[in-house]
């Protein structure tokens, strides 16, 4: 049983004696500070010398407190809250400096996939393919790229990594984050934050804590005990600060009650006092909610402006309620992480140029790296022989390239390849390569005849200052089911039909990210669609659209039943007439927005069955933001799971089809089988939470944890992905080491071309802890390539962390002791080595 969620002790969230930082162990999250969040010697800004035989970091303190004392009440708060960037850049926000004192300016970057800005970046691919690479070291080569192109984008701080746990496959921004597992995310996390930082920009952690949904994210109070949150959600934050991040962005949601951007125990006594994080904590946008309580607790800087800590700040402090010193404790943190990455220096850093090719070949790294092969019945992949010479190429991703989700992690790319032109160049001369669009994303012109009075609606152009109005009439001999889809440069034109307005202004979030696919047409007009179940006989349809200052076009399309029919016919056709199939899916997620269903929207899933009853040989790739509920899975070839794969996701996908490189990743989340069937299915209070409230009662079996606590079979288990080749595991031997266990064992490549594998180590729980313990949790991982034939004997040292459980009532981490079981494999549910190693006490 998952311990009791009791509020008193989830509230004091362990301000715990002995340090939880110190108890990180030996492996990947061990606390050391990157090379580029180091103290730095900067020349003093102007205003503020340091004494002559001040070392780096007592001058830096110097710097530091001779500024405190000459900014004034109204400069200091200013630096605390966020304001109109007076030349802006496309960021997300702007702090201003002051510039009498050499204080510059900082712009911040939304940027978990590249920089979000106006200008082109490189378009990573998402996170959560990243990890599927499980690769540490890729990680922080991907920081690297994120942290470059920032500084050479103008930017100082990046609004990324996201260290939220993938708890439900519901959230809209999984593919934002990692992975299902903490320990993996820690690892990611850490090594991102790292990456980033070594080209001098300031990684923000985020979103801390619990922010595990888009689904009333501004509200929800997350019920999670202490246990819970040790174990799961706060590994991630924790690695982030050992690796020396510079910022923490807090969470919309309550935790335990109190919103997380004004949580004194998370970010005083935990964050600060427990780990001790010594940069700044700013809230997400929009996310304070108080001034005396917000500062008090550990905020420093609110974003995007200053609704408590302008004004309201000043006047509290004047008022006493808010003592001054509070006020320079919070800027004292802004100005020292500012001085550490040399912002304060009298003359900082050059910045450097962009290098769009070499952030193109860590993307493509990247991308095939962590593609996931999910299935591959009778050699469906690779595409060899006559397979690769006569190719169907389905579904209108294929033909626009699905580059990123929407919402703050879009990035304008230098370019992306349509994977339709990437698998034409690889089939190369003398094969055929022929394209089926099976479903019709952004529309069919409307005839001009279908109204009446006649109205050309598919390219109108409205002049600045005028408004252009139509009111017409259609009839349906029949009914059936229409989808109107508005394309537009300007203001959004109303459309009604039968008096109803389609394409409302949403407001808040859902109206400002509308998705990485679906928000807009391949021209990059703005789209919005509506389904409607429409009866036969009459209809009125009347459209209005205004040119504003600069003038806009608009069209307005549509699909038909009939329409529908002829594209799956079309589809069907094409399969048939090749050897063999590659139909691209899509989901379309977003920030702002949860999934309603695990299930491929539109008519996807009857596209699927049909074009793969036409032609076994189909293979699925799956451009999806997490997992995914499949019917039609028995009837493919291949299932090849690609998420959100960049700019260079087209080259990437045909690299693996055609068996250029072996598919390399595995997955960081459980697919489940049956959408009831994963750890918040079937219980509302877990997912999305009832009242506002929401509990984590599933303790700390988070993912692949829960499915083997509860027995259930999963779909695809955590860790699954499939290889060209095989792979034997052999001569398990598990030793105790003073800080841990080590675990070794050899991986063979047994098939006839090279290779690559993800070899995973799991431990069992301890015998000797009376608290709730994984029947199974990720101790390790390696990967690697072997040749055919070749074998390697991997060695994978488990730390004393991974060994340990929090104790609730001692607020501290206890070591595991006992006999415990070690496995060894290739996922969380294929694990054919398992030993035993007793683990002393300490």
């Amino acid at each position: 049983m998952s311990e009791a969620v009791s509020r008193r002790s989830a509230m004091r969230l362990l301000a715990a004696a002995g340090g939880v930082g110190a108890a990180l162990g030996t492996g990947a999250c061990a606390p050391t500070v990157p090379p580029g969040a180091g103290p730095r010697t900067t020349t003093p800004a102007a205003g503020a010398p340091a004494g002559p035989a001040a070392g780096p970091a007592d001058s830096a303190a110097a710097r530091v407190e001779a500024l405190l004392e000459r900014l004034t009440l109204d400069e200091k708060t200013a630096l605390l809250h966020g304001a109109r960037d007076p030349a802006p850049l496309g960021q997300a926000g702007y702090v201003p400096g002051v510039p009498r004192l050499g204080i510059p300016a900082l712009r911040l970057a939304d940027g978990p996939a590249g920089v979000h800005v106006a200008r082109p970046a490189t378009a990573l691919p998402a996170p959560v393919l990243l990890a599927s690479a499980f690769d540490p070291a890729l990680a922080r080569e991907y920081g690297r790229v994120l942290g470059r192109e920032g500084r050479a984008l103008g930017q100082d701080v990046l609004l990324a990594p996201m260290a939220n746990l993938i708890r439900t496959p519901y959230a809209g921004r999984n593919f934002e984050t990692f992975a299902e597992d903490p320990r993996l995310t820690a690892d990611l996390v850490a090594e991102v934050v790292r990456g980033v930082q070594d080209e001098g920009l300031i990684a923000t952690v985020k979103h801390f804590a619990l922010n595990n949904q888009e689904h009333g994210r501004d509200t929800v109070d997350v019920i999670a005990a202490e246990q819970t949150l040790h174990e799961t959600e706060l590994r991630g934050f924790e690695a982030a600060v050992a690796a020396g991040a510079g910022a923490v962005m807090g969470a919309y949601n309550r935790v335990n009650g109190v919103h997380a951007c004004e949580n004194k125990p998370l970010l005083d006594e935990l964050l600060r006092g427990s780990w001790g994080f010594d940069g700044w904590v700013m809230s997400d946008w929009n996310a304070t909610h108080s001034t005396v309580a917000a500062i008090g607790a550990g905020l420093d800087m609110e974003l995007p402006g200053g609704t408590h800590f302008g004004g309201p700040l000043r006047e509290a402090v004047r008022g006493g309620s808010v003592t001054e010193a509070a006020v320079d404790l919070a800027v004292h943190r802004i100005l020292t992480t500012m001085d550490r990455f040399g912002l304060l220096a009298a003359r900082p850093a050059a910045r450097p140029a962009r290098n769009p090719a070499a952030g193109a070949r860590i993307a493509r790294k990247v991308a095939t790296a962590g593609a996931v092969l999910l299935r591959n019945e009778a050699g469906t992949l690779p595409l060899t022989g006559a397979a690769a010479r006569s190719v169907a190429v389905i579904g209108p991703t294929a033909q626009v390239p699905f580059v990123g989700g929407g919402g703050s992690a879009h990035v304008v790319p230098d370019g992306a390849a349509a994977p339709l032109t990437a698998i034409r160049q690889r089939a190369g001369n003398g094969s055929t390569v022929r394209h089926a669009l099976g479903e019709d994303l952004y529309g069919r012109p409307l005839p001009a005849s279908l109204l009446t009075p006649p109205a050309g609606l598919d390219d109108q152009p409205v002049a600045a200052g005028r408004e252009w109005t139509h009111a017409g009439e259609f009839r349906l001999a029949a009914d059936d089911e229409w989808t109107l889809i508005v394309h537009y440069t300007g203001q959004r034109p109303v459309v009604r039909l039968d008096g109803e307005e389609l394409f409302p202004v949403r407001q808040g979030m859902a109206e400002h990210f509308a998705g990485g696919l679906l928000g807009s047409a391949p021209d990059g007009m703005a789209v919005r669609r509506r389904t409607l179940a429409l009866k036969a006989g009459p209809h009125r349809l009347t459209v209005t659209a205004r040119g504003g200052d600069a003038g806009q076009r608009f069209r307005l399309r549509h699909t038909t039943g009939a329409i529908r029919a002829a594209d799956l016919a079309e589809a069907v056709r094409t399969a048939k007439s090749a050897r063999s199939v590659v139909l691209f899916a899509y989901e379309d997620a977003t920030e702002g927005r949860d999934r309603t269903s695990l299930a491929l929207p539109g008519g996807q899933e009857r596209l699927i069955e049909a074009v793969a009853a036409a032609n076994p040989r189909t293979t699925v790739v799956l451009n999806t933001s997490s997992a995914t509920t499949m019917p039609w899975l028995a009837r493919t070839g291949a299932v090849l799971q690609m998420y959100y794969p960049g700019q260079e996701g087209a080259g990437a996908t045909a690299d693996v089809l055609f068996g250029d490189v072996d598919p390399g990743g595995r997955l960081t989340q459980t697919f489940p089988a049956d959408e009831r069937a994963t750890p918040v299915g079937g219980d509302p209070l877990r997912y999305p939470g009832v009242g506002g409230r929401q509990e984590y009662a599933e303790g700390i079996h988070v993912g692949h944890r829960w499915y083997d606590a509860q027995r259930v079979a999963p779909l695809f288990p955590f860790g699954h992905g499939l290889s060209y080749t095989t792979w034997h595991y052999e001569n398990l031997t598990v030793r105790p080491e003073r800080e841990g266990v080590r675990a070794e064992f050899t991986v063979r490549n047994t098939g006839r071309r090279k290779g690559t594998e993800v070899a995973q180590v799991y431990v069992g729980p301890s015998p000797e802890l009376r608290l709730d313990q994984p029947v199974r949790a990720l101790a390790g991982y390696r990967r690697l390539t072997l040749a055919p034939g070749e074998a390697q004997r991997v060695t994978v040292n488990v730390d004393a962390r991974t060994l340990s459980s929090w104790d609730p009532e001692g607020h501290a981490w206890v070591l595991g002791s006992g006999r415990r079981e070690v496995f060894a494999g290739r996922s969380s549910r294929e694990l054919p080595l398992k030993s035993k190693v007793v683990v002393g006490s300490r």
